[in-house]
């Protein structure tokens, strides 16, 4: 199975219902969806029907959220890898800045 992208609109919200397995070939894809749509909308990623994601995706997910992208219906696993990916990427930051301070 492949990604699948259905989108719609809620009250302020753009939403795109992400189905089928995320993987570091579909990253750009949904990375290109989401720099095209330009309205002034919030937007949603539901991945309710997201079963399978590689670390690409994950990493991809967590820059999502922090750009202020909401990531709906997420797997437990999914959303504890994600926590986890945040955490490297934040002791990394640490480093950088620990040896830039020496």
């Amino acid at each position: 199975m492949t990604l699948r992208i259905q989108r719609s609109e809620e009250l302020e919200s753009v939403v795109y219902a992400l189905i089928g397995r995320i993987q570091a070939e579909q990253v750009a894809e949904v990375q290109e969806l989401l720099n095209s749509d330009s309205s002034d909308h919030n937007v949603v990623l539901d991945l309710t029907c997201i079963k399978l994601v590689d670390r690409e995706a994950v990493q991809f997910l967590a820059k999502c959220e922090a750009r202020s992208i909401e990531l709906r219906n997420c797997a437990g696993y999914i959303r504890e890898w994600i926590t986890q990916e945040k955490m490297q990427l934040q002791l990394k930051q640490a480093d950088r800045t620990s040896s830039i301070l020496r």
